[in-house]
């Protein structure tokens, strides 16, 4: 008994700690709203900050000397993990530790405010009627039938819910959803920040480059959660069997598209779409958006050769625009060659010789002599730029937005109550409400006139309202 004693003293201390001091703490509104403004000023920053990039991206655009807003530097963002937000461990620890006070807010209040609210609760003194906001005391004459029966068919056809007790009590009561409201509210928030740690756990990002006409697998993986399973896509692949652009009047890109099919381990095609920015291809839960574009290579022939695919690589062109070239030789020792240089999907390839003096400008299906041979430009072959993301929390946080939602419509319905009491010649009517008090008092004025229109006595007392 000693030993059973002396176990149950720290367990009882513990506990009792939790419950009067730690819990009033996390289930505080003021803790809540701080822990709220922390999630979204970090969630904005992950979106300000671009997101799983490479070391040399953060030194080039967020540089020691000058630091932006005189402190954010690659350093700073690097250690502080604001390079992938969404997935640092106190970003984590921000959404488990606020899902965690709503669920204590959810247990300790407003559950039992929903449980107070559903009983049955009834006035047996006169003096309990005078701390509601609207009340009134009638004279009912001993053989009037004005009184609790009358009531009850008033309240029920406005859709109140009516309980009695004995012959002269009388409580009312519709609206319960409106109690019901603030818990679904707080599901449907739980529910997003389950939805959000899952996607950061098992999501992941990856991006490919692809030329017109090539097959893919999802390998490129640049930002992943530690449960992800990039392996999802290994049974499959994607085929990019033609990329485009189209371009205005002026010149400038109207929009690029990529037709693309999705095949089975046997080059079987299971799925197919064109994709263009905001309107991507999505499978088996991996998106594939088009994000970017580029030139792969330049099919050529030179007199009467087989076709070379010349792969084109990305010049520097100090931010002056965007330029692929490349170079192929006119003479079988290579002693010789020209440059071919692009910038767009127009098919017009620029040919330079080695001295850099401009030898001509042609298009696609065009010849052209240079050091002495002839020299067709087939087709300049575009690539494709893919952004690929998988992210399994987004269906579970779009239940939790469905559900927030409903409950905040449910929130807008007013839990209203009316309590009767007859007692020695008086009929005591009073209610309450939790919105919508104008409305509320409108109603409580109507049935006041019911019943002044259908009882023979007079009033003897003067409504109160005090709203």
């Amino acid at each position: 008994m000693a030993l059973e004693k002396s176990l149950k003293t720290p367990l009882t201390a513990f506990t009792g700690f939790i419950r009067k001091e730690f819990l009033p703490v996390l289930t505080d509104l003021r803790l809540a709203i701080i822990l709220l403004l922390a999630i979204a000023l970090f969630s904005i920053a992950g979106t300000v900050i671009e997101q799983g990039q490479s070391i040399a991206f953060y030194q080039e655009n967020y540089p020691e000397s000058p630091a932006l807003f005189g402190f954010l530097t690659w350093k700073v963002i690097i250690i502080l993990g604001l390079d992938h937000v969404y997935r640092t461990w106190w970003f984590l620890a921000l959404l488990i530790f606020f899902g965690t006070s709503l669920i204590a807010c959810t247990f300790t209040r407003q559950l039992p405010a929903l449980k107070a609210a559903r009983r049955w609760k009834f006035y047996d003194k006169p003096q309990r009627f005078q701390k509601l906001a609207l009340s009134a005391e009638f004279d009912v004459q001993a053989d009037n039938l004005t009184s609790i029966e009358n009531l009850t068919q008033i309240l029920q056809q406005r859709r109140y819910k009516v309980f009695q007790e004995d012959t002269n009590k009388l409580y009312a009561r519709k609206g319960i959803i409106g109690r019901i409201g603030p818990i679904i509210v707080h599901i449907g928030i739980v529910v997003i920040l389950l939805g959000s740690i899952l996607g950061a756990m098992t999501g992941f990002t990856a991006q490919e480059m692809v030329p017109s006409g090539e097959t893919f697998q999802i390998k490129n993986i640049i930002d992943a959660g530690p449960w992800a399973t990039p392996q999802v896509t290994k049974d499959w692949a994607v085929k990019v069997n033609r990329f485009w652009i189209d371009y205005t009047s002026s010149g400038d890109i109207d929009q690029f598209y990529s037709d693309m099919s999705v095949l089975d381990q046997e080059g079987k095609e299971i799925d197919k779409d064109t994709i263009y920015v905001n309107h991507p291809l999505r499978h088996k839960g991996v998106t594939l958006y088009q994000t970017d574009w580029g030139i792969a290579a330049v099919k050529v022939r030179v007199n009467k050769s087989p076709i070379f695919k010349l792969p084109m690589a990305q010049l520097d062109t100090k931010g002056k625009g965007r330029l692929w070239g490349t170079w192929i030789p006119t003479k079988p020792d290579l002693s010789e060659g020209v440059s071919l240089l692009a910038k767009d999907l127009q098919g017009t390839v620029i040919i330079y010789d080695a001295q850099g003096k401009l030898v001509n400008t042609v298009r696609e299906g065009m010849s052209a002599e240079v050091n002495g041979v002839t020299l067709k430009i087939l087709q300049v072959v575009g690539s494709t730029g893919l952004q690929i993301k998988a992210d399994p929390g987004i269906p579970v946080v779009y239940t939790g937005f469905a559900i927030l939602m409903i409950a905040v419509v449910m929130s807008y319905f007013s839990h209203s109550q009316v309590w009767v009491l007859q007692e020695e010649g008086n009929l005591y009517i009073g209610g309450k409400t939790n919105r919508a008090q104008v409305a509320f008092e409108g109603e409580m004025i109507e049935i006041f006139e019911q019943i002044n229109s259908q009882s023979t006595g007079e009033a003897t007392k003067s409504l109160v309202s005090s709203l």
